[in-house]
């Protein structure tokens, strides 16, 4: 009700504004300059949608802070991993190396037994990677959509007492009004809602 008065009230000073300026203009025969808008507006005058950054919310949620850590883990888990398969190649093919140049093989066989024995190491290696890379892809990608879903229901419960038109995506305009930033007060219920259920 308070909405539909303060804009009654401000069309009818617009209007008088108008008319002001319509006989202010009759006397002096001057261009009127254009208005220009103001950077600070009152709440009730601003348009009724806000926008949220998101890599600030993705910065800054503890949800997915602790996800980016589990991602880290997993990515030095494979790297540690990788490192084992290469080192136990290299190893071993240092040794075949050693015993080529000191005539350690004693048969032809003996040296297809180790080429087969690298030619596995390196095919278990390849699986592993596949597989551990394969792995992260899964988990990260159920990350991002537990953050998705998790913020969109968080809007959805937070809108239900604001009444907003419409909230939108910092990135997907070239100019939004800074005033209509509900990034913090995202983060901060966010956080809250997770700490929480986290306990």
């Amino acid at each position: 009700m308070k909405k539909i008065y303060r804009t009654i009230a401000a069309l009818a000073l617009t209007a008088v504004i108008a008319a002001g300026a319509a006989s202010c203009s009759g006397e002096q025969k001057e261009k009127a300059t254009p208005a220009r808008p103001t950077a600070a507006k009152t709440a009730a005058a601003l348009p009724n949608y806000r926008y949220v950054d998101l890599d600030t919310i993705l910065s800054r949620y503890n949800l997915a802070k602790d996800y980016n850590e589990e991602m880290l883990r997993l990515q030095n888990n494979a790297e540690s991993q990788m490192k084992q398969h290469q080192n136990r190649i290299q190893s071993l093919g240092s040794q075949m190396e050693n015993k080529m140049q000191n005539n350690g093989y004693l048969s032809e066989a003996s040296l297809k037994q180790d080429q087969q024995k690298l030619a596995s190491l390196q095919n278990d290696a390849q699986r592993s990677m596949a597989s551990l890379q394969d792995n992260i892809a899964q988990a990260a990608a159920q990350a991002q959509k537990t953050i998705n879903d998790s913020i969109n229901a968080f809007i959805e419960t937070y809108n239900k007492t604001r009444g907003y038109d419409a909230i939108l995506f910092k990135a997907a305009t070239l100019y939004i009004n800074p005033q209509l930033d509900i990034t913090d007060e995202v983060v901060e219920g966010l956080n809250a809602r997770y700490n929480k259920v986290k306990k």
